[in-house]
């Protein structure tokens, strides 16, 4: 009778353990004491293998129970999920910060001429490509985007995400009025596109699919009730567009919908509200609509920077959280001054003091990484330090400038440590990134 076989012995994942301070969320900041939401850990590590986060725990415990694991001390410095960006617009890149104009001037005068160009496959693929490792450098490792209503546009966001590995949510602009020739779709071929684009990207590797009406301004009801019927036919994508930005926009709106109770209702019409729908700006709401919203389940994006830079208003992130609608944050780019998610919850901060509520620094984390995350509904894979989220990871140096650093010496504890990066930090602060388990800095 022969031996039984010997059994395999299977060699074991390569493991990395990455050592520095830790802060880690328990809890949502916005339903409890927001000082209380997280844990620190003054000397933590985090175990990562095969792009994912397997554990995380205090420095000691972790180097005794992962002795071979390849270990990355980055000392006094703080590991946080990388940020998330939850509405931006990559096609904008080249006219950030560009002087002097309200929302639909500067549509016309910047926006609309420089997404023009984005049906030139190679033009597109340089710009993706320098967008997304200028966000990576400010410490964002999962982005929102708007395309432009070229289908090369989208084609080249996701390649240029999955050569860096990154979670992208993205798609095609649809428009079909009011914008140039250049720019305009069909409801048809918004439809049409847009599916095409969605079966060849949406979950293929990191990749999320977004459907992408412009906003109502731009899109007929023919295109939005079409936008509609694709998102009711695949639910589990995002949708995004943008809500009551600017009191002119609001009027527009009426003047072209005037049967439609207000702005939201142009949307909710057409079946384009619910879990998944990412409503940038919102800030003119009405008590309807922020009704509304909340009974949906749809979530808000706060776009601080851009809503200073282009004079659009107050955004009451504190009260549309406490009624119990979702609120993530994003940098807005080229409409946001900043690509920094450190200098949007700046900004956030900023904000909210001049409408009367004073957000912690663990709201502003929070929105930045968890909460965006779970805007986008991919909470269980980022924005999060959990067990079996992916990878990514930043290393905050909380003593970045001379400034940040005299006053974070005074800090009581890790928030007021945090606080002064958040005021005054920029990418200097971002020590180290990791995505998908792989240093990209």
């Amino acid at each position: 009778m022969s031996a039984a076989p010997s059994p395999t012995t299977a060699t074991p994942a390569p493991e990395t353990l990455l050592l520095g301070q830790i802060l880690d969320f328990t809890s949502d900041p916005f339903e409890g004491a927001p000082q209380d939401s997280a844990r620190h850990l003054s000397r933590g590590g985090i175990v990562i293998r095969g792009g994912k986060i397997i554990e995380i725990g205090p420095a000691a415990r972790l180097i005794e129970t992962h002795g071979t694991a390849r270990r990355v001390d980055y000392g006094a410095a703080l590991l946080l999920p990388g940020f998330v960006d939850a509405h931006a617009h990559y096609p904008q890149t080249g006219i950030i910060a560009s002087w002097g104009k309200r929302l639909i001037d500067w549509l016309e005068g910047y926006t609309f001429p420089e997404e023009s160009r984005f049906g030139d496959p190679v033009y597109a693929a340089t710009i993706a490509g320098r967008y997304l490792d200028l966000v990576i450098a400010h410490g964002t490792t999962t982005v929102a985007t708007f395309c432009t209503s070229h289908p090369a546009s989208v084609t080249a966001m996701f390649q240029a995400a999955q050569a860096r590995g990154m979670a992208v949510v993205a798609g095609k602009v649809g428009m079909d009025r009011n914008a140039p020739d250049a720019l305009k779709d069909s409801p048809e071929r918004a439809y049409d596109e847009s599916k095409a684009l969605l079966k060849r990207w949406h979950k293929q590797g990191r990749s999320r699919y977004a459907i992408t009406p412009r906003f109502t301004p731009t899109s007929s009801e023919a295109q939005l009730e079409a936008m509609g019927a694709l998102w009711a036919e695949h639910p589990d994508c995002a949708m995004q567009t943008h809500l009551s930005e600017q009191v002119e926009e609001i009027a527009w709106v009426k003047e072209l919908c005037p049967t439609a109770e207000d702005y939201l209702a142009t949307y909710d019409k057409h079946g384009l509200i619910g879990p998944g729908a990412l409503f940038g700006h919102a800030i003119h709401l009405t008590p309807r609509e922020r009704a509304r919203l909340a009974e949906s389940g749809s979530a808000v994006i706060h776009c601080p920077t851009s809503n200073t830079f282009i004079g659009s208003g107050v955004f009451d992130a504190a009260g549309l959280a406490a009624e119990g609608i979702q609120v993530g944050l994003a940098t807005d780019t080229g409409g946001g001054s900043s690509f920094s998610m450190l200098r949007t919850m700046g900004a956030a901060y900023e904000i909210s003091q001049l409408n009367g509520a004073v957000l912690h620094p663990a709201h502003l984390l929070w929105l930045a990484t968890a909460g965006s995350a779970r805007a986008l509904r991919m909470e269980a894979e980022v924005g999060t330090l959990a067990p079996g989220s992916a990878a990514d990871i930043i290393a905050l140096d909380l003593a970045s400038t001379p400034a940040i650093a005299q006053r974070a010496a005074r800090a009581r504890d890790i928030w007021e440590a945090l606080f002064p990066t958040m005021m005054m930090g920029d990418d200097r602060a971002v020590k180290a990134v990791w995505v998908g388990g792989v240093s990209r800095r």
